[in-house]
């Protein structure tokens, strides 16, 4: 394949939340419509993508397959070995650049499903990705070009930050930090909101507050020069409320507890691995 963006033919296979944020924030992003093809099974649903993105869409996963320089695979792991092993051939003629966003799955595995010998490149987005805010984490085996990885870099760029790791196994620290981190916030506030409510506030006014303050932290935290660490202790006066706050968050065993849920997810993210490679 070309190293040019805009020379380079994109067909998504599956056409759910994730594949529609990424074309469509590669869309916005500038990215030619008619560069863009996404395939489903769904009259429907292909339908709706094309008169809202104006792309084409397709029924047929093999002859998308056929005319791809990418190749990105959107369905649920469950599905991914029938659908590899039904790309085989295409894919083995085309040899386009492969791009996974199904978690759990291998490179090696998904390879082998391809019939061996691709460029593969594994990818953990999260759902904020859904609003251009996300983050894809991702890896690439030794068969792809410094041209592949610059291409998926500007591709993923669209919806958020992209974070390379040398290693496969880094994949599993992503996914339990910033794959599965979203909900780790949408917890606290929770928490937040209802702290409010019951100290008092209006259940509006406590989502409000909670909401406003999750967004000025992360931005402040992203704009600063200092780190968290350091924005933590600037706001935490000693003998006052937050202080107090913090003590309280710190002897419940705060940290502990982030340490144990990360280790916990990460090991789900190993077992489904081994589970969908025996598949």
């Amino acid at each position: 394949m070309t190293d040019s963006p805009q020379a380079s033919r994109i067909v998504f296979i599956g056409a759910g939340n994730m594949a529609s944020a990424i074309f469509g924030g590669m869309l916005d992003s500038g990215y030619p419509a008619e560069a863009i093809v996404a395939t489903s099974r769904s009259q429907e649903k292909r339908d709706d993508i094309s008169q809202r993105y104006g792309i084409r869409t397709m029924q047929d996963n093999l002859a998308a397959v056929q005319e791809a320089d990418v190749v990105i695979l959107a369905v649920k792991p469950q599905m991914m070995r029938d659908l590899c092993l039904s790309l085989r051939e295409a894919v083995q003629v085309r040899r386009p650049l492969v791009v996974s966003v199904a978690a759990g799955l291998d490179a090696a595995t998904l390879d082998g499903w391809l019939g061996g010998g691709l460029a593969l490149i594994r990818c953990m987005p999260n759902t904020p990705s859904l609003v251009g805010a996300g983050v894809s984490g991702l890896y690439a085996n030794d068969r792809v070009s410094d041209g592949e990885r610059q291409l998926v870099t500007e591709l993923l760029t669209s919806v958020g930050l992209v974070e390379w790791v040398d290693q496969e196994t880094q994949i599993e620290a992503v996914t339990a930090i910033s794959g599965s981190g979203p909900a780790y916030f949408f917890l606290f506030m929770e928490s937040l909101e209802a702290a409010g409510i019951e100290l008092g506030l209006p259940a509006e006014s406590a989502r409000r507050l909670a909401l406003q303050t999750a967004f000025g932290a992360a931005k402040m935290a992203r704009e600063s020069e200092f780190d968290p660490a350091e924005l933590r202790r600037r706001v935490t006066s000693p003998n006052g409320t937050t202080e107090r706050a913090i003590n309280a968050f710190e002897e419940a065993g705060l940290r502990d507890i982030v340490g144990r849920a990360t280790q916990a997810c990460a090991e789900r993210a190993r077992e489904l691995s081994r589970e969908l490679s025996r598949e």
